[in-house]
């Protein structure tokens, strides 16, 4: 299941540095969430990119990090790791750019988490293995990806509306559609295999 590409190192980096900000360096986690107000005053781009590797709590990283885990290693071997690369750093920041819009004007927002580059990788999944599913303990029976992508989708909906801590749930629309729209740029055959594996 894992491998040895660029979809590991953020694998291992992204638990490696939420760790640490949760148990051993709170103020990595401060200095690194996103803040819309900020981006323009202080000119804190980078954080669009910081921000996708912190998490707000144990429960965050390990729901982002078992979704990573499904669906980035099988992805990267599909597309290889340039366009693996690229579809991931591309959707932290194009879902930041929601996220900016919506709360620009707000001094106190702030947001964390992989959300948008998490979604990307799930939906351009779906693109390719449509019919596949996964098992996920304690649930009894497979799990079918489309099906997966739909409740963590509608997970995200949920949680938005209460909208408790800093994780971005806003972001995962946003990613989502990023997954989706970076397999037709880069590959719009894709979607012409996903549509013969559908009507099979």
């Amino acid at each position: 299941m894992f491998g040895t590409g660029i979809a590991m190192v953020i694998f291992v980096v992204t638990i490696a540095v939420s760790l640490l900000g949760l148990y051993a360096a709170p103020k990595l986690i401060q200095r690194s969430l996103f803040r819309p107000y900020w981006i323009r005053q202080r000119g804190e781009y980078w954080t669009a990119i910081t921000s996708g590797f912190v998490h707000a709590d144990v429960t965050h990283l390990l729901f982002n990090m078992m979704t990573f885990y499904f669906f980035a290693f099988p992805l990267e071997r599909t597309i290889g790791s340039l366009r693996f690369a690229a579809l991931y750093f591309i959707a932290l920041v194009v879902s930041s750019l929601g996220t900016w819009r919506k709360h620009r004007n707000d001094q106190e927002y702030a947001s964390l988490g992989a959300a948008g580059a998490i979604s990307a990788v799930l939906f351009a999944y779906i693109v390719y293995y449509p019919t596949h599913s996964l098992l996920i303990l304690p649930i009894p029976f497979p799990i079918p990806a489309p099906l997966f992508a739909v409740l963590y989708l509608a997970y995200t909906w949920y949680s938005a509306k209460q909208a408790r801590g800093n994780i971005n749930h806003d972001a995962h629309l946003d990613g989502a559609l990023t997954g989706l729209l970076f397999v037709a740029f880069t590959e719009p055959a894709a979607y012409s295999t996903l549509l013969r594996q559908l009507g099979t």
